[in-house]
């Protein structure tokens, strides 16, 4: 295990590799912002949204798109000209949105949380050049996505369930259906959060208060675990050149003075070499 960078996310997340620039975006959510860290040169850089950012993902003709408070923004890869494509919840101020990622085909599938976590009142949407389809309601916490190697799964994180639920998906109508639990943790595990796929179809999923990433098989058993040394475990992706590098971001949300000096690197980016690749980040489709 080794520090990407070392940093103090209040919350990071959404982890998203940049193939053509050999970096990685992640956000800071609270504070709403967009972080690049260059893993050739060790250069960071970032720029603030305005609000709070739940997630970010690589556009299809360049720049960023991210799942702000108020919904979906594209803007460059430096946050100028930013362009809202979709509002969300916007007569909602009691919610924002949370993490989000794209299908296989480029739709973008993104979930929202109420600030004070009330229970069942948030959805998962999937948003198809600036069209928004309200997907899954009486969502509480909605995490983590990801999508089988041949495109027929999908799996997903409504973190308060302590499961991860997959999905039939029919890759040309962007649907979902036949709902089942593929795994249920222990809640004295840590809260399931952002989660992603390796090229075996393995899920490996962050534990938010368990200081750990877990593999599961295809099947459902858990073949690997990662601690990591701080228990704020937000999100992980693959990165590199061969897609042979995870990363993984954390928090340190809400922690006291004498955790932070327990915990030093929370709040930090780490990277590792888990034994298996990734698949690659599927850019958002404008067209």
């Amino acid at each position: 295990m080794d520090v990407a960078v070392e940093m103090a996310c209040d919350v990071g997340e959404s982890p998203c590799w940049d193939a053509e620039t050999g970096s990685l975006l992640f956000v800071d959510i609270t504070p709403g912002r967009i972080h690049r860290l260059d893993t050739r040169s060790g250069h960071r850089s970032s720029f603030e949204v305005g609000q709070e950012a739940g997630a970010v993902v690589l556009g299809e003709e360049g720049g960023l798109v991210i799942a702000a408070r108020d919904g979906i923004i594209a803007c460059g890869d430096d946050g100028r000209n930013p362009l809202p494509i979709a509002d969300i919840d916007t007569d909602h101020p009691e919610r924002r949105m949370n993490d989000a990622k794209c299908d296989p085909q480029g739709r973008l599938w993104a979930g929202t949380m109420a600030f004070d976590l009330s229970a069942g009142v948030a959805s998962l949407y999937r948003v198809d050049r600036g069209v928004v389809v309200t997907v899954l309601t009486g969502v509480t916490l909605s995490n983590g996505l990801g999508w089988s190697p041949d495109g027929t799964v999908m799996y997903f994180v409504d973190s308060m369930t302590y499961s991860i639920q997959a999905f039939d998906f029919d890759g040309s109508a962007g649907s979902i259906d036949h709902p089942r639990c593929f795994v249920r943790l222990d809640p004295a595990g840590g809260l399931p959060d952002g989660l992603c796929v390796d090229q075996e179809g393995g899920v490996w999923v962050a534990l938010m208060g368990g200081g750990e990433v877990r593999r599961y098989d295809a099947s459902g058993a858990l073949t690997a675990t990662i601690r990591l040394p701080v228990r704020q475990v937000t999100s992980c992706a693959f990165g590199g050149s061969d897609l042979s590098e995870m990363f993984i971001t954390t928090a340190a949300y809400r922690m006291s003075p004498a955790e932070r000096r327990a915990e030093p690197l929370a709040g930090s980016v780490f990277t590792c070499g888990p034994g298996v690749r990734g698949l690659p980040a599927t850019p958002y489709r404008v067209r």
